[in-house]
Protein backbone atom coordinates (compact mmCIF):
# COMPACT_ATOMS: atom_id res chain seq x y z
CA UNK A 1 0.00 0.00 0.00
CA UNK A 2 0.87 3.64 -0.53
CA UNK A 3 2.04 5.59 2.33
CA UNK A 4 1.35 9.52 2.30
CA UNK A 5 4.77 12.02 3.01
CA UNK A 6 2.86 13.05 5.61
CA UNK A 7 2.08 9.74 7.34
CA UNK A 8 5.88 8.38 7.36
CA UNK A 9 6.75 9.58 10.51
CA UNK A 10 3.85 7.13 12.09
CA UNK A 11 5.33 4.41 10.66
CA UNK A 12 7.38 2.12 12.32
CA UNK A 13 11.31 1.89 11.65
CA UNK A 14 12.70 -0.75 9.87
CA UNK A 15 9.05 -1.27 8.20
CA UNK A 16 9.32 -1.40 4.27
CA UNK A 17 6.88 1.47 2.79
CA UNK A 18 6.54 2.46 -0.67
CA UNK A 19 5.75 6.28 -1.26
CA UNK A 20 4.58 8.18 -4.80
CA UNK A 21 4.77 11.12 -5.84
CA UNK A 22 7.31 14.14 -7.89
CA UNK A 23 11.02 14.55 -7.66
CA UNK A 24 11.06 17.41 -5.50
CA UNK A 25 14.66 18.13 -5.35
CA UNK A 26 17.89 15.71 -5.89
CA UNK A 27 21.42 16.19 -4.31
CA UNK A 28 24.80 13.92 -5.51
CA UNK A 29 26.88 14.39 -2.47
CA UNK A 30 30.10 12.82 -2.79
CA UNK A 31 29.24 9.98 -0.22
CA UNK A 32 25.58 9.56 -0.36
CA UNK A 33 22.47 11.08 -2.97
CA UNK A 34 19.39 12.75 -1.53
CA UNK A 35 15.93 12.67 -3.31
CA UNK A 36 13.07 14.65 -1.63
CA UNK A 37 9.65 12.97 -2.77
CA UNK A 38 6.75 15.49 -2.73
CA UNK A 39 3.25 14.16 -2.48
CA UNK A 40 -0.20 15.98 -2.14
CA UNK A 41 0.39 15.57 2.18
CA UNK A 42 4.38 17.36 1.66
CA UNK A 43 7.76 16.24 1.29
CA UNK A 44 9.88 12.95 2.42
CA UNK A 45 13.83 12.22 2.42
CA UNK A 46 14.85 9.41 0.52
CA UNK A 47 18.38 8.30 0.83
CA UNK A 48 20.35 6.79 -1.76
CA UNK A 49 24.01 5.59 -2.32
CA UNK A 50 26.63 8.19 -4.14
CA UNK A 51 25.99 7.98 -7.68
CA UNK A 52 22.45 7.04 -7.71
CA UNK A 53 21.07 7.76 -10.81
CA UNK A 54 17.56 9.85 -10.31
CA UNK A 55 15.66 11.05 -12.46
CA UNK A 56 15.11 14.70 -12.99
CA UNK A 57 13.40 16.55 -11.11
CA UNK A 58 9.48 16.88 -11.36
CA UNK A 59 9.13 13.16 -12.60
CA UNK A 60 6.84 10.94 -11.11
CA UNK A 61 8.35 7.87 -9.05
CA UNK A 62 7.29 4.93 -6.63
CA UNK A 63 10.27 4.65 -3.71
CA UNK A 64 10.29 1.27 -1.87
CA UNK A 65 12.28 1.51 1.12
CA UNK A 66 12.92 0.81 4.55
CA UNK A 67 11.70 3.58 7.72
CA UNK A 68 14.44 4.99 9.21
CA UNK A 69 14.92 7.65 12.36
CA UNK A 70 16.75 10.64 11.25
CA UNK A 71 15.63 13.96 13.61
CA UNK A 72 17.53 16.33 10.49
CA UNK A 73 15.20 14.75 8.35
CA UNK A 74 11.34 15.81 7.86
CA UNK A 75 9.08 14.46 10.48
CA UNK A 76 12.14 13.01 11.85
CA UNK A 77 12.05 10.10 9.37
CA UNK A 78 13.90 8.86 5.86
CA UNK A 79 13.89 6.37 3.86
CA UNK A 80 16.72 4.43 3.29
CA UNK A 81 18.05 1.09 0.82
CA UNK A 82 15.42 2.59 -1.25
CA UNK A 83 14.60 1.54 -5.04
CA UNK A 84 13.20 4.27 -7.37
CA UNK A 85 11.61 3.29 -10.34
CA UNK A 86 10.64 6.07 -12.74
CA UNK A 87 6.90 6.69 -13.75
CA UNK A 88 6.73 8.16 -16.64
CA UNK A 89 9.58 9.92 -18.90
CA UNK A 90 12.17 11.98 -17.36
CA UNK A 91 10.21 15.71 -16.88
CA UNK A 92 11.15 18.74 -18.73
CA UNK A 93 12.99 21.10 -17.15
CA UNK A 94 10.37 23.76 -15.28
CA UNK A 95 10.01 26.95 -16.10
CA UNK A 96 11.13 27.96 -11.99
CA UNK A 97 13.24 25.85 -9.26
CA UNK A 98 9.94 24.38 -7.27
CA UNK A 99 12.20 23.40 -4.83
CA UNK A 100 13.38 26.99 -3.56
CA UNK A 101 11.12 28.46 -0.86
CA UNK A 102 9.93 31.70 -2.79
CA UNK A 103 8.59 31.10 -5.98
CA UNK A 104 10.50 34.53 -7.75
CA UNK A 105 9.07 34.96 -11.42
CA UNK A 106 7.20 37.96 -13.03
CA UNK A 107 3.65 37.68 -13.50
CA UNK A 108 3.47 36.48 -17.06
CA UNK A 109 5.58 33.89 -16.13
CA UNK A 110 3.50 32.88 -13.37
CA UNK A 111 0.02 33.08 -15.57
CA UNK A 112 2.20 31.27 -19.38
CA UNK A 113 3.49 28.25 -17.00
CA UNK A 114 0.64 28.03 -14.28
CA UNK A 115 0.29 23.79 -14.46
CA UNK A 116 3.69 23.49 -13.68
CA UNK A 117 4.30 26.70 -11.50
CA UNK A 118 1.18 25.81 -9.42
CA UNK A 119 3.05 22.94 -8.02
CA UNK A 120 5.36 25.25 -5.86
CA UNK A 121 4.24 24.87 -2.51
CA UNK A 122 4.01 28.58 -1.54
CA UNK A 123 1.91 29.02 -4.90
CA UNK A 124 -0.26 26.28 -4.25
CA UNK A 125 -0.72 26.54 -0.72
CA UNK A 126 -2.63 29.96 -1.62
CA UNK A 127 -5.47 27.49 -3.32
CA UNK A 128 -5.45 25.79 0.26
CA UNK A 129 -6.86 28.70 1.63
CA UNK A 130 -9.51 29.18 -1.15
CA UNK A 131 -10.64 25.61 -0.67
CA UNK A 132 -10.36 25.92 2.75
CA UNK A 133 -12.43 29.05 2.49
CA UNK A 134 -14.97 27.19 0.46
CA UNK A 135 -15.28 24.31 3.03
CA UNK A 136 -15.78 27.33 5.80
CA UNK A 137 -18.40 28.86 3.36
CA UNK A 138 -20.29 25.76 3.21
CA UNK A 139 -20.32 24.05 6.64
CA UNK A 140 -21.58 27.65 8.00
CA UNK A 141 -24.54 27.96 5.77
CA UNK A 142 -25.59 24.26 6.20
CA UNK A 143 -25.65 24.96 10.07
CA UNK A 144 -27.95 27.92 9.34
CA UNK A 145 -30.36 25.31 7.20
CA UNK A 146 -29.28 26.95 4.24
CA UNK A 147 -29.86 24.25 0.61
CA UNK A 148 -26.69 24.59 -1.92
CA UNK A 149 -28.48 25.03 -5.27
CA UNK A 150 -27.15 24.74 -8.89
CA UNK A 151 -28.57 27.17 -11.57
CA UNK A 152 -27.46 27.70 -15.06
CA UNK A 153 -24.44 29.30 -16.54
CA UNK A 154 -25.95 30.39 -19.82
CA UNK A 155 -29.30 31.93 -19.74
CA UNK A 156 -31.48 33.45 -22.58
CA UNK A 157 -31.94 37.12 -20.92
CA UNK A 158 -29.29 39.59 -18.92
CA UNK A 159 -29.47 39.68 -15.02
CA UNK A 160 -28.27 43.31 -14.75
CA UNK A 161 -27.79 44.60 -18.36
CA UNK A 162 -27.16 43.98 -21.86
CA UNK A 163 -24.12 45.83 -22.44
CA UNK A 164 -21.49 43.21 -20.06
CA UNK A 165 -22.28 40.42 -21.45
CA UNK A 166 -20.49 37.42 -23.46
CA UNK A 167 -23.36 36.56 -26.41
CA UNK A 168 -23.38 32.55 -27.22
CA UNK A 169 -25.09 30.58 -29.88
CA UNK A 170 -27.32 28.67 -28.50
CA UNK A 171 -28.27 26.31 -31.69
CA UNK A 172 -28.75 29.23 -33.62
CA UNK A 173 -30.63 31.57 -30.89
CA UNK A 174 -28.89 34.12 -28.70
CA UNK A 175 -27.92 33.65 -25.10
CA UNK A 176 -25.26 34.68 -22.89
CA UNK A 177 -22.94 33.58 -20.20
CA UNK A 178 -24.24 34.19 -16.75
CA UNK A 179 -23.55 37.58 -14.56
CA UNK A 180 -24.65 36.63 -11.61
CA UNK A 181 -27.55 32.90 -10.49
CA UNK A 182 -29.49 36.39 -8.65
CA UNK A 183 -32.57 35.77 -10.51
CA UNK A 184 -32.40 31.86 -9.63
CA UNK A 185 -31.54 32.18 -6.35
CA UNK A 186 -34.17 34.88 -5.70
CA UNK A 187 -36.64 32.27 -7.31
CA UNK A 188 -35.19 29.35 -5.16
CA UNK A 189 -35.74 31.20 -2.17
CA UNK A 190 -39.61 30.88 -2.91
CA UNK A 191 -38.91 27.00 -2.74
CA UNK A 192 -36.04 26.82 -0.24
CA UNK A 193 -36.38 29.78 1.76
CA UNK A 194 -32.53 30.16 2.39
CA UNK A 195 -30.28 29.13 -0.47
CA UNK A 196 -26.42 29.39 -1.59
CA UNK A 197 -24.37 28.36 -4.51
CA UNK A 198 -20.80 28.42 -5.42
CA UNK A 199 -19.76 28.72 -9.51
CA UNK A 200 -18.53 30.94 -11.66
CA UNK A 201 -19.93 34.28 -13.18
CA UNK A 202 -19.19 35.96 -16.50
CA UNK A 203 -18.28 39.74 -16.60
CA UNK A 204 -17.76 41.36 -19.85
CA UNK A 205 -16.32 44.22 -18.65
CA UNK A 206 -13.20 46.28 -20.23
CA UNK A 207 -11.64 46.52 -16.67
CA UNK A 208 -7.76 46.06 -17.36
CA UNK A 209 -7.18 46.43 -13.35
CA UNK A 210 -5.08 44.20 -10.64
CA UNK A 211 -8.40 43.80 -8.72
CA UNK A 212 -11.27 42.53 -12.21
CA UNK A 213 -11.32 39.25 -13.79
CA UNK A 214 -13.79 38.62 -16.67
CA UNK A 215 -14.61 35.21 -14.67
CA UNK A 216 -13.97 34.30 -11.12
CA UNK A 217 -15.57 32.19 -8.54
CA UNK A 218 -19.11 33.70 -7.06
CA UNK A 219 -20.20 32.46 -3.34
CA UNK A 220 -23.67 33.34 -3.26
CA UNK A 221 -26.45 33.77 -1.02
CA UNK A 222 -30.11 34.44 -0.54
CA UNK A 223 -32.59 34.23 2.41
CA UNK A 224 -36.23 35.01 2.95
CA UNK A 225 -38.08 36.75 5.70
CA UNK A 226 -35.91 39.08 6.52
CA UNK A 227 -36.85 42.20 8.12
CA UNK A 228 -34.00 44.48 6.01
CA UNK A 229 -30.81 44.19 5.00
CA UNK A 230 -28.91 44.02 8.20
CA UNK A 231 -30.24 40.87 8.28
CA UNK A 232 -28.45 39.86 5.58
CA UNK A 233 -25.46 41.80 6.80
CA UNK A 234 -25.41 39.54 10.40
CA UNK A 235 -25.86 36.06 7.96
CA UNK A 236 -22.81 37.67 6.10
CA UNK A 237 -20.46 38.14 9.53
CA UNK A 238 -21.55 34.66 10.46
CA UNK A 239 -20.14 33.17 7.16
CA UNK A 240 -16.97 35.41 7.05
CA UNK A 241 -16.41 34.04 10.43
CA UNK A 242 -17.28 30.51 9.37
CA UNK A 243 -14.15 31.20 6.63
CA UNK A 244 -11.96 32.36 8.44
CA UNK A 245 -11.93 29.79 10.95
CA UNK A 246 -11.68 27.29 8.09
CA UNK A 247 -8.89 28.58 6.75
CA UNK A 248 -7.19 29.28 9.88
CA UNK A 249 -6.70 25.21 10.21
CA UNK A 250 -4.70 25.02 7.44
CA UNK A 251 -1.55 26.13 9.35
CA UNK A 252 0.76 24.85 6.67
CA UNK A 253 -0.98 26.77 3.97
CA UNK A 254 -1.10 29.73 6.56
CA UNK A 255 3.08 29.86 7.45
CA UNK A 256 3.75 29.35 3.18
CA UNK A 257 1.53 32.19 2.17
CA UNK A 258 2.30 34.72 5.61
CA UNK A 259 -1.62 35.07 5.12
CA UNK A 260 -2.33 37.48 7.91
CA UNK A 261 -6.14 35.79 9.32
CA UNK A 262 -8.67 38.86 10.21
CA UNK A 263 -10.28 38.73 13.46
CA UNK A 264 -14.41 38.92 12.40
CA UNK A 265 -16.04 41.12 14.85
CA UNK A 266 -19.35 40.63 16.49
CA UNK A 267 -20.80 43.27 14.48
CA UNK A 268 -19.07 44.53 11.26
CA UNK A 269 -18.96 48.55 11.58
CA UNK A 270 -21.34 50.29 9.40
CA UNK A 271 -21.42 53.47 7.78
CA UNK A 272 -24.09 55.18 5.64
CA UNK A 273 -22.83 56.08 2.37
CA UNK A 274 -23.44 59.53 2.58
CA UNK A 275 -21.31 59.56 5.76
CA UNK A 276 -18.75 57.41 4.25
CA UNK A 277 -18.07 60.51 1.26
CA UNK A 278 -18.05 63.07 3.61
CA UNK A 279 -15.39 61.25 6.03
CA UNK A 280 -13.42 60.55 2.75
CA UNK A 281 -14.03 64.08 0.80
CA UNK A 282 -15.61 63.50 -2.11
CA UNK A 283 -18.53 65.61 -3.23
CA UNK A 284 -21.90 64.56 -1.72
CA UNK A 285 -22.92 64.00 -5.32
CA UNK A 286 -20.75 61.34 -5.89
CA UNK A 287 -22.32 58.14 -7.15
CA UNK A 288 -20.09 55.73 -6.02
CA UNK A 289 -17.23 55.02 -4.13
CA UNK A 290 -13.68 54.91 -5.98
CA UNK A 291 -10.53 52.79 -4.83
CA UNK A 292 -9.20 55.43 -3.30
CA UNK A 293 -12.43 55.80 -1.11
CA UNK A 294 -12.10 52.47 0.20
CA UNK A 295 -8.84 52.33 0.93
CA UNK A 296 -9.41 55.46 3.38
CA UNK A 297 -12.72 53.96 4.53
CA UNK A 298 -10.51 50.41 5.36
CA UNK A 299 -8.34 52.37 7.19
CA UNK A 300 -10.90 54.70 9.24
CA UNK A 301 -12.11 51.18 10.21
CA UNK A 302 -9.08 50.14 11.08
CA UNK A 303 -8.35 52.92 13.49
CA UNK A 304 -11.58 53.35 15.08
CA UNK A 305 -12.96 49.70 15.66
CA UNK A 306 -10.18 47.54 15.18
CA UNK A 307 -11.96 46.00 12.06
CA UNK A 308 -10.83 44.91 8.71
CA UNK A 309 -14.46 45.03 7.56
CA UNK A 310 -16.41 48.05 7.36
CA UNK A 311 -19.73 47.90 5.54
CA UNK A 312 -21.15 50.92 3.68
CA UNK A 313 -25.19 50.87 3.46
CA UNK A 314 -27.26 53.08 1.84
CA UNK A 315 -26.13 53.16 -1.93
CA UNK A 316 -28.03 54.99 -4.55
CA UNK A 317 -31.14 53.61 -5.90
CA UNK A 318 -29.24 54.88 -9.36
CA UNK A 319 -26.24 52.66 -9.45
CA UNK A 320 -28.63 49.62 -8.09
CA UNK A 321 -29.63 46.63 -10.09
CA UNK A 322 -33.45 47.07 -10.58
CA UNK A 323 -34.31 44.35 -7.74
CA UNK A 324 -33.12 46.64 -4.64
CA UNK A 325 -35.24 47.65 -2.13
CA UNK A 326 -35.14 51.49 -1.53
CA UNK A 327 -34.61 52.99 2.12
CA UNK A 328 -38.16 53.63 3.17
CA UNK A 329 -38.61 57.15 3.70
CA UNK A 330 -35.58 57.89 1.24
CA UNK A 331 -36.30 56.65 -1.80
CA UNK A 332 -32.79 57.86 -3.55
CA UNK A 333 -30.93 55.43 -1.02
CA UNK A 334 -31.13 51.83 -1.17
CA UNK A 335 -31.34 49.46 1.33
CA UNK A 336 -27.91 47.52 0.06
CA UNK A 337 -24.32 47.57 1.21
CA UNK A 338 -21.04 47.12 0.17
CA UNK A 339 -18.55 45.06 2.74
CA UNK A 340 -15.03 46.44 2.39
CA UNK A 341 -12.47 43.99 3.51
CA UNK A 342 -9.02 46.09 3.95
CA UNK A 343 -9.73 48.47 1.84
CA UNK A 344 -11.10 46.65 -1.12
CA UNK A 345 -14.58 45.89 -2.05
CA UNK A 346 -15.50 42.26 -1.71
CA UNK A 347 -18.69 41.44 -1.23
CA UNK A 348 -21.98 43.42 -2.50
CA UNK A 349 -25.36 42.24 -0.80
CA UNK A 350 -29.01 43.74 0.01
CA UNK A 351 -32.39 43.37 0.49
CA UNK A 352 -34.30 42.94 -2.75
CA UNK A 353 -38.49 43.96 -3.59
CA UNK A 354 -40.58 41.15 -3.33
CA UNK A 355 -43.80 42.49 -4.58
CA UNK A 356 -44.42 41.71 -8.24
CA UNK A 357 -46.52 45.55 -8.21
CA UNK A 358 -42.85 46.99 -7.54
CA UNK A 359 -40.95 45.10 -10.05
CA UNK A 360 -43.84 46.47 -12.07
CA UNK A 361 -43.12 49.53 -11.64
CA UNK A 362 -39.68 49.95 -11.36
CA UNK A 363 -39.53 47.76 -15.01
CA UNK A 364 -41.53 50.48 -16.41
CA UNK A 365 -39.96 53.28 -15.08
CA UNK A 366 -36.67 52.10 -16.74
CA UNK A 367 -38.76 51.76 -19.92
CA UNK A 368 -39.07 48.35 -20.42
CA UNK A 369 -41.94 45.83 -20.22
CA UNK A 370 -42.47 43.64 -17.75
CA UNK A 371 -43.52 40.75 -20.02
CA UNK A 372 -39.61 40.24 -20.97
CA UNK A 373 -38.94 39.11 -17.75
CA UNK A 374 -42.07 36.67 -16.92
CA UNK A 375 -40.60 33.76 -16.24
CA UNK A 376 -38.64 35.61 -13.36
CA UNK A 377 -41.37 37.44 -12.17
CA UNK A 378 -43.41 34.00 -11.86
CA UNK A 379 -42.51 33.61 -8.32
CA UNK A 380 -43.22 36.89 -7.37
CA UNK A 381 -46.91 36.65 -8.45
CA UNK A 382 -47.53 33.55 -6.32
CA UNK A 383 -46.33 34.66 -3.01
CA UNK A 384 -42.43 35.71 -1.90
CA UNK A 385 -41.02 36.39 1.22
CA UNK A 386 -39.28 39.76 1.90
CA UNK A 387 -35.63 38.72 1.40
CA UNK A 388 -32.16 39.82 0.59
CA UNK A 389 -28.81 38.02 0.07
CA UNK A 390 -25.05 38.88 -0.80
CA UNK A 391 -22.36 37.38 -2.92
CA UNK A 392 -18.75 37.09 -2.32
CA UNK A 393 -15.92 37.02 -4.64
CA UNK A 394 -13.75 34.43 -3.84
CA UNK A 395 -10.70 35.35 -5.57
CA UNK A 396 -10.60 38.25 -4.27
CA UNK A 397 -11.17 37.53 -0.45
CA UNK A 398 -7.84 35.40 -0.96
CA UNK A 399 -5.78 38.12 -2.25
CA UNK A 400 -6.72 39.89 0.69
CA UNK A 401 -6.11 37.35 2.84
CA UNK A 402 -2.27 36.73 1.48
CA UNK A 403 -2.36 40.62 0.82
CA UNK A 404 -1.26 40.16 -3.07
CA UNK A 405 -0.69 42.92 -5.13
CA UNK A 406 -2.64 41.30 -7.69
CA UNK A 407 -5.68 38.62 -8.32
CA UNK A 408 -4.42 36.90 -10.91
CA UNK A 409 -1.66 35.24 -8.42
CA UNK A 410 -4.04 33.55 -6.57
CA UNK A 411 -6.48 32.54 -9.41
CA UNK A 412 -5.95 29.06 -10.82
CA UNK A 413 -6.09 29.58 -14.63
CA UNK A 414 -7.64 33.40 -14.56
CA UNK A 415 -9.61 34.57 -17.75
CA UNK A 416 -9.37 38.13 -18.34
CA UNK A 417 -8.91 40.73 -21.51
CA UNK A 418 -6.00 39.63 -22.31
CA UNK A 419 -5.98 35.55 -21.62
CA UNK A 420 -7.75 32.68 -22.42
CA UNK A 421 -5.19 30.30 -22.15
CA UNK A 422 -3.83 28.08 -20.52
Amino acid sequence: MRTLCHDLPASTPGEEVTLEGWVHRRRHLSRVTFLVLRDRSGLAQVVLPAGTAVPSEETTVRVTGTVTANEQAPGGTEVTDATVVALTDEAATPPAELWRPALDVSLPTLLDHAPVLWRHQAQRARWELAAASLRGFRSTLDGLGFTEVATPKIVGTATESGANVFPVDWFGRPAYLAQSPQFYKQQLVGVFERVYEVGPVFRAEPHDTVRHLAEYRSLDVELGFIEDHRDVLAVLRSVLAGMVAAVATEEAAVDRTGARLPVVPEEIPVIHFRDALALVGAPADEPDLAPEHERALGAWALAEHGSDFVAVEGYPMAKRPFYTHPWPGDEQCSHSFDLLFRGLELVTGGQRLHRPSDYEHKLRARGEDPAAYDSYLQAFRHGMPPHGGFAIGLERWVARLVETANVREVTLFPRDLHRLTP
